[in-house]
């Protein structure tokens, strides 16, 4: 595993510059998952906050081939590039030797929801990529509307507070399963505060023949209304309070990463968090009892499947 010092030579191919938000998560994610990144890399990128802040023409901050896919695409897309680099070698026009790997990016909204069907048939199909998902809770770069990774209770443009509807109604989706029930190799939870784990998940998932899939929080300053300073706190508080567990699935096999010593309580995530400014009114305790519950019955269900030989999802 490299250190600080070894990984502070590697190249940047992310370029400073870009127009994302000071206190944006999702660059600090994708500088974590490119550090680990040893063999030449090609991005498909779905539409979506990083794909816009990134590359506003004439302008790129990409330093490795990049493509930038519809919302709902970018697994297919990287599966066809994917699929061209094997035909090329097979017909020796890229050499045997010459290794290259498939990443995608794409947001909670063209993950969760509009690029699942993509996700899917990628996973299925067992092209030799790895899929990144930033989470960042909810449609960001279209004005903060909710996806199915969007919380509940949390407020947003499509489920305001008010006096009939206290924000988000239904819990968020259990992607990291979903796509583990697909029987692929590798798939992972991670952070961008514990970047030695994140960064040995992305180095694992790239080694690994297959279809691969990591969903890594990303908090974003403007939908959460939080500060953009606490952008990492943040990040670690998801893990602490197993909000945001931080496991991964190799071979059926569940394997817990970090473990707090002390379970904190999810209100000290909650309250840094203007979207659920609301919930700490007395008449909606009870939807933090109802969060809180979610978790605990999460965390409690991952840790006995860790116990098993196997898990068949």
């Amino acid at each position: 595993m490299a250190n600080l010092k070894e990984l502070s030579h590697k190249p940047e191919h992310l370029a400073g510059g870009h127009r994302l938000c000071a206190g944006c998560g999702a660059p600090i994610v994708v500088r974590q998952v490119l550090m680990a990144a040893d063999d030449p890399v090609v991005i498909s990128n779905a539409t979506g906050c990083l794909e816009v802040g990134t590359s506003i023409y004439p302008f790129t901050s990409w330093r490795v081939p990049w493509i930038h896919s519809a919302f709902e695409n970018s697994a297919a897309t990287i599966s066809g590039v994917e699929a061209m680099y094997q035909s090329l070698r097979a017909q020796g026009k890229i050499p045997a030797d010459k290794k290259i790997k498939f990443i995608a990016f794409g947001g909670d909204g063209g993950t969760y929801d509009i690029g699942l069907q993509s996700l899917s048939g990628a996973l299925e199909r067992g092209h030799d990529f790895v899929y990144i998902c930033y989470d960042n809770g909810a449609y960001m770069n279209t004005g903060i509307q909710r996806s199915s990774s969007t919380p509940l209770g949390a407020n947003t443009t499509t489920t305001p507070v008010g006096k009939v509807k206290q924000g988000k109604e239904q819990q968020r989706k259990d992607l990291a399963v979903i796509a583990a029930a697909h029987d692929i190799p590798y798939v992972a939870q991670a952070s961008p505060a514990y970047w030695k784990d994140l960064i040995r998940k992305v180095k694992k998932a790239l080694e690994t023949p297959g279809a691969c899939f990591l969903n890594i929080t990303a908090p974003c300053h403007r939908g959460w209304r939080s500060k953009p300073e606490e952008t990492v706190m943040l990040a670690k508080l998801a893990v602490t309070t197993c909000y945001w567990p931080l496991y991964e699935i190799e071979n059926r096999k569940v394997k817990i990463n970090f473990k707090p010593k002390e379970k904190i309580e999810l209100t000290k995530w909650l309250e840094r968090q203007g979207r659920f400014k609301h919930l700490f009114k007395p008449e909606n305790a009870h939807i933090i009892e109802k969060l809180q519950k979610h978790v605990d019955d999460d965390w409690d269900r991952l840790q006995r499947m860790e116990k098993l030989d196997t898990i068949k999802l």
